[in-house]
């Protein structure tokens, strides 16, 4: 029988790493798809963006974390089910087919965004470990724009304005973390001060970290205010143009930076493959995690799957933290069937441990089994997590290194502006 996973986000590497421990010499084959090939820990990607992690340490190989699976590097355009079949595009954009028996779809999600006027042209997303090198080097590259510039010149005043459109968990660890690493960069600009600078947090709803119990989230704005961040709760943005953010509550003000982190919405491969979805494009699956009307053949989990939540009722968050307890259970109950029989399925069942958000350095804000912390027990227990849940020993040590190294040593401020086009130096030394 060959099982093949589409995606290597949380719940399709924990899936797969499951499954190629139990199947071992049955005979059964397993086959991982995903548009890349490394899995991101998404949960310490403020801190890459921030210099406390080396970027390459947040992402893991799917290669040397899966050594029994076939790993297929390429993008799944569309599943026929009838046929059994996935159809795909390679890294080079060559299609090709790929046949299963069993099929786990675990596509993930990307950014939701809203048609909000030049958001497509000025934004800058937080999902990808790309964005998060691409964010950092943007903001240290305004710091040095902006110290080149008179003090009353306006696109100073632009070059330094950061706006955060979102205050979720991405949109309070991105802006803490970058908003902490502009104060160590500033001090060795000596053009430039702490107060020369302008951090906005916009937020729909009327309260910051929203997903998280009130006093906490309250916690976290003092927190960020006595930093200087400006938080706007109740407001949207009304649109960017031409260099000028405009807010819903009426504030207009020139910026060079919008981070956009206001939540994600699933891949649409599930519909594009006319699977069941529900309205919001994902894949419909029972508690069991079979998806709707092709039950032992179809599996779905992760955060373009509605999972049902059998303890706190509706669905499952979109959350590292569900999905892998998803991937376990989908993998158990896979293997469950492999016998021809489903009666070994069972239904997911399970309540979270809590929330965790880092506010920077040493602060944070969490909820671990109904006990809230703040300040630095929360921080603590958010990396001694974070640490526990990140796969592969190889990955885990050079974490704890680059924390331990980030006691002793200041932030690394290193501007890789070259990234935005390494071949620029090659192209002009060969014109000349």
């Amino acid at each position: 029988m060959h099982i093949v996973i589409v995606g290597g986000g949380a719940a399709g590497l924990t899936a797969a790493r499951r499954l190629e421990r139990k199947l071992g010499r049955t005979g059964h084959s397993l086959t991982l798809v995903s548009t890349e090939n490394v899995f991101l820990y998404q949960s310490l990607l403020s801190e890459a963006a921030g210099g406390t992690l080396e970027p390459r340490h947040v992402v893991v190989p799917l290669r040397s974390a899966l050594q029994r699976t076939e790993i297929v590097v390429g993008e799944v355009e569309r599943v026929d089910p009838a046929a059994r079949l996935l159809h795909l595009r390679g890294v080079d954009g060559d299609p090709f087919e790929l046949g299963y028996d069993q099929l786990v779809l675990t596509p993930g999600s990307r950014s939701r965004t809203l048609p909000v006027p030049g958001l497509a042209d000025h934004g800058i997303g937080f999902k990808t470990l790309g964005e998060a090198i691409l964010l950092r080097n943007h903001v240290l590259s305004r710091l040095e724009s902006a110290s080149q510039r008179p003090a009353r010149d306006p696109r100073r005043r632009a070059a330094l304005s950061f706006v955060f459109v979102g205050a979720g968990y991405a949109g309070v660890e991105a802006i803490a973390e970058l908003e902490d690493l502009s104060r160590w960069a500033v001090r060795h600009i000596p053009q430039l001060r702490p107060e020369d600078l302008r951090w906005v947090l916009v937020e729909a709803q009327d309260t910051v970290l929203p997903e998280i119990a009130s006093g906490l989230g309250e916690y976290a704005a003092r927190e960020l205010r006595r930093r200087g961040i400006e938080i706007k709760t109740g407001t949207r943005l009304e649109s960017i143009d031409n260099g000028v953010v405009r807010l819903s509550d009426g504030d207009t003000f020139p910026a060079e930076t919008l981070v956009w982190t206001a939540g994600v919405k699933p891949e649409p491969l599930a519909a594009l493959s006319e699977l069941p979805v529900d309205a919001s494009g994902r894949l419909r699956v029972d508690a069991s995690l079979r998806v709707e009307g092709h039950e032992g053949v179809i599996w779905g989990a992760g955060d373009a799957a509605a999972v049902p939540d059998l303890v706190n009722g509706g669905w499952c968050p979109p959350s590292a933290q569900y999905a892998t307890r998803q991937g376990k259970r989908l993998a158990a109950n896979v293997l469950a069937t492999l016998g021809g029989s489903e009666a070994g399925v069972t239904p997911l069942r399970y309540k979270a441990l809590g929330a965790l958000c880092s506010l920077g350095r040493y602060k944070g804000v969490a909820v671990v089994m109904g006990v809230r912390l703040r300040g630095f027990p929360a921080w603590f227990v958010a990396r001694s997590y974070h640490l526990l849940q990140l796969p592969t020993l190889n990955r885990k040590v050079r974490v704890v290194l680059d924390w331990t190294l980030s006691l002793f040593f200041p932030r690394d401020v290193a501007a890789l502006g070259s990234l935005y086009d390494p071949t620029q130096a090659f192209e002009r030394a060969a014109k000349e």
